[in-house]
């Protein structure tokens, strides 16, 4: 089955085409078919999911996929949240988003900077599905106070794991899809869609 992926960010292809490589699924994204970009005028991650998957399902007549995530930081209120893309403007860097991150939370001490990976997963087998399956996961840690690490992308070279004492960005990559928010979302679309092609 050809599933086209409703996201033009080549870190988030990547990440998606690592974790399901191993369901029976061509994934088509956006170097296959250029689809029209939609805004993001939803509140919450869930209506901004929709929305990418309905537009790319409606113009690709394909089954689609979407995700919409973001960084919730305590301190913050829980933002940037929907707004993490475009925390520091419209076409801002990961590295301009997360220098403004640090900035806001200059002198805030490490108990009071608690934070949180949100990921929203949406499966849409046709455009004007009434039914799509929503799957969504989140990963705490806490922010750091200074860049660390070369892997990954968006907020994850100050995104620090106590726990491991390392950020997000000094992770493996086969380790983040573990137990990162995107993984674990992932995971759940994976045994849905098991069941799902077993079923039709």
């Amino acid at each position: 089955m050809k599933i086209f992926l409703a996201t033009k960010n080549k870190d988030k292809i990547t990440e998606f085409q690592e974790i399901l490589y191993k369901m029976n699924v061509e994934l088509v994204t956006c170097h296959d078919i250029d689809i029209p970009d939609v805004e993001e005028t939803g509140s919450t991650f869930v209506e901004n999911a929709i929305l990418k998957a309905r537009s790319a399902s409606n113009f690709t007549s394909l089954p689609s996929i979407a995700d919409d995530s973001g960084i919730e930081v305590d301190y913050l209120n829980g933002r940037p949240g929907v707004w993490s893309a475009r925390y520091a403007g419209e076409d801002a860097t990961n590295e301009e988003n997360n220098n403004k991150l640090l900035e806001e939370l200059d002198g805030v001490p490490d108990i009071k900077r608690g934070a949180c990976y949100r990921c929203v997963i949406v499966f849409m087998r046709f455009s004007n599905d009434p039914f799509p399956f929503i799957a969504q996961d989140s990963w705490r840690g806490r922010i750091n106070d200074k860049h660390q690490g070369t892997n990954g992308f968006g907020y994850d070279p100050i995104f620090f794991l106590p726990d491991r004492n390392i950020t997000s960005a000094e992770l493996r990559p086969s380790d983040k899809h573990e137990i990162s928010h995107r993984g674990k979302a992932l995971l759940k679309f994976s045994n849905y869609f098991t069941n799902y092609v077993k079923k039709s």
